[in-house]
């Protein structure tokens, strides 16, 4: 048992039960796939749900009141659902909903238990490439392989995935952060826009991709990520946060494999981790 009052054992079987949880929407979400559904919006048109995005999450929490009664739950379609247990799932039934609705193959399920103040248990799944990648406290695995946080060392032959700069950012910072951006595209191999945080961290955590770069996220997006990247060796780092507050809380995030020259890149700038021309 660890100082946080969770072992290995209660671990896994944490994501156990997220792995029963997230398989339990895949037939449902394969079916609606590129069927077009009808699209509303929450905060403004840039947040798209589906029906699918609201029937996934009570599929899943269903599961966990089935497997883990009394738990707390955060959905980001249901909001917070209070329990007398220890344990607090973060979940976002589809991380990609605009992927999802218009028929791009890059969209994911995400959960994540948390206790004892730590994540401890995470699974994001791609209903449909059927890869379901699991963290606990023994390891990270993709498809019960484990995985391993590797790949490109500087910027020059990276991959950096991210949804920066989104419609916030701009309209927070302007021409700052196109500027921002472009210097991102000219440092970096390569930079795609893939439009799903949680599956972005997922492929760093198996090498897929070298780097992460996220802001304006929620904790249903990084909880799962945030622990893959981290025991699959890779370096995951909270950007914006209050001050002593929790890894998955705050608002931004970098991530990259391991052995990557994190204090080298651009990313570190560009991020605020390190002073404009410090490198």
């Amino acid at each position: 048992m660890n100082s946080k009052g969770i072992g290995a054992p209660e671990s896994r079987e944490l994501a156990r039960i997220a792995e029963i949880a997230a398989r339990a929407t895949g037939d449902r979400l394969r079916g609606a796939f590129r069927s077009r559904p009808e699209v509303a919006v929450k905060r403004d048109f840039h947040d798209p749900v589906t029906e699918h995005d609201r029937a996934a999450e009570e599929t899943i929490r269903a599961v966990l009141a089935e497997h883990a009664p009394g738990s707390a739950v955060v959905g980001e379609e249901g909001g917070v659902q209070d329990g007398e247990g220890d344990v607090r799932w973060y979940v976002d039934p589809i991380d990609g909903t605009a992927n999802f609705a218009a028929g791009l193959p890059f969209f994911c399920t995400s959960i994540a238990a948390v206790a004892g103040g730590e994540v401890v248990a995470g699974v994001v799944y791609d209903p449909v490439r059927d890869d379901l990648f699991t963290a606990s406290l023994d390891g990270a695995a993709c498809n019960g392989e484990p995985i391993r946080s590797a790949g490109a060392t500087q910027d020059r032959t990276g991959v950096i995935v991210t949804g920066y700069p989104n419609a916030r950012e701009l309209k927070r910072s302007g021409d700052a952060a196109l500027r921002n951006y472009a210097r991102l595209v000219e440092s970096f191999a390569t930079v795609r826009r893939p439009g799903s945080a949680a599956l972005c961290l997922a492929h760093v955590a198996a090498g897929w991709s070298d780097a992460a770069y996220g802001t304006s996220v929620n904790a249903w997006d990084v909880s799962a990520g945030l622990l893959l990247v981290r025991q699959a060796g890779g370096t995951y780092l909270p950007l914006g946060g209050e001050p002593g507050g929790d890894d998955w809380d705050a608002p931004g995030y970098v991530a990259c494999v391991g052995g990557f020259d994190l204090a080298g890149s651009v990313l570190s700038e560009v991020a605020g981790l390190a002073p404009a021309g410090g490198r």
